[in-house]
């Protein structure tokens, strides 16, 4: 993508064994929602969301409890053999809790720092400053995240009294936006004039409108160099949450813009925390920009495809090969970039299937009862009974092992190949 790569941040920061910017992939990120003082919640839902495939996990830091635990979170990761960089969230206290506990200010990978809420006047910067000089001290990175809903308002309040001596007052949305990007570019040069090297620093400007969110982000990438962390805030539960933020970030990392990106779903009650990570992985991946996971491709269904069998065995396949990647990206170097097909009648089943690397195509209504599954473009077997759906999943797994294992024909050269835990012990 030539226009992509011409926006893309000529800076580079690394976070933990993590590289952000540059020419480096965008990274998937996310965020827990456990408390943060319960170490064991909290070093369990990050591991659930490092193998689901997040690459950074951020961590609520906010109070005394909280601080003194993230060492302990650290050490209980690494011993699961997941070494995911942590970020600490700091509001309002960030100061006090990284002066009290060092351990925690040691164990953090970057520190979010929100300039809308690290204080008022001169106990703003004061405060700021100490948080810089104590990434500085310790090699930290920083995310300096400027959110729409906490808004610096002495900023917003300079800005709009000079708005409003103009011959033509510009809209308040777009003075709204103005003070956004000033508070995430004033607070980076701050950050600069106390010592840190420009390569430590990340920006964010989040909003929650669609339309808002790509104006900031159009604006503030051709105003500075650092990497992007690209997210709509607040952007709400289910398909709204999704469509919302697929429309948003997905017309920015078209434009090139953006280095980490995270989807803000509100799960469903009980729901699962790793589907902000699914879903992120799946918008890199349907733009052509990353591979996390084999594509399923499976056709919506019509009058020829009145039976359920074709959507089960789609959603069955997806689960099992999601189920099995976190195994199956390090056994099987390239195995990410699979294609398969799971198709519901002869109309578009045998092409599709032929195009995928593996595929079946299902009899539709008042087809003859066959499922001819194709790989490599040819036909290789007929499945018929009441076990299309194991057989399949075991023809996809030879698949795999013959195709993507050691001296296979689509083995991604120079990837050694390790194993990760499946679960914490």
């Amino acid at each position: 993508m030539s226009q992509a790569n011409a926006r893309r941040a000529t800076r580079q920061v690394q976070i933990g064994h993590v590289w952000v910017g540059s020419d480096h992939p965008v990274v998937v990120q996310s965020m827990t929602n456990t408390d943060t003082a319960d170490a064991e919640g909290t070093a369990r839902q990050v591991f659930e969301l490092w193998r689901a495939g997040s690459e950074m996990v951020r961590i609520t830091v906010n109070s005394a409890e909280a601080a003194a635990q993230v060492a302990t979170i650290k050490a209980k990761l690494e011993n699961w053999g997941c070494k995911v960089p942590l970020v600490g969230d700091f509001h309002f206290n960030g100061d006090r809790l990284l002066r009290d506990y060092p351990d925690c200010a040691e164990a953090l990978a970057k520190y979010r720092i929100n300039p809308g809420n690290v204080g008022k006047g001169s106990k703003r910067d004061e405060k700021f400053a100490f948080m810089i000089e104590t990434a500085i001290k310790y090699d930290k990175p920083v995310r300096i995240g400027v959110n729409w809903g906490s808004l610096d308002q002495a900023m917003a309040t300079k800005l709009m009294d000079e708005n409003a001596q103009l011959a033509q007052p510009l809209p308040v949305e777009a003075v709204m936006r103005e003070a956004l990007i000033r508070s995430a570019l004033d607070s980076a040069q701050q950050a600069i004039g106390w010592g840190m090297s420009p390569d430590k620093i990340i920006l964010s400007c989040k909003v929650s409108l669609v339309q808002d969110l790509i104006a900031v982000y159009r604006d503030l990438g051709g105003r500075c160099d650092f990497p992007l962390h690209l997210g709509l805030t607040e952007a709400g539960m289910g398909s709204k949450g999704i469509v919302a933020s697929s429309a948003a970030l997905g017309v920015l990392l078209q434009e090139g813009l953006g280095d980490t990106i995270r989807i803000s779903l509100t799960p469903e009650p009980g729901g699962d925390r790793c589907k902000e990570v699914v879903v992120a992985q799946e918008l890199l991946q349907t733009m052509g920009l990353r591979s996390f996971t084999p594509m399923v491709v499976a056709c919506p269904g019509c009058g020829r495809t009145t039976s359920t069998v074709f959507q089960e065995l789609a959603r069955d396949i997806q689960d099992f090969l999601r189920h099995k990647m976190p195994v199956w990206r390090e056994q099987y170097p390239g195995v990410e970039e699979m294609k398969v097909a799971v198709m519901g009648c002869v109309v578009n089943g045998p092409g599709e299937s032929k195009l995928a690397d593996i595929g079946i195509s299902l009899p539709g209504t008042g087809e003859v009862p066959v499922c001819p599954v194709y790989v490599d473009g040819q036909k290789d077997v007929t499945l018929k009974g009441e076990r299309v759906a194991e057989e399949f999943q075991a023809i996809v797994e030879h698949y795999v092992q013959t195709r993507y294992g050691e001296g296979g024909s689509k083995r991604r050269e120079g990837v050694a190949a390790k194993t990760i835990p499946l679960q914490p012990v």
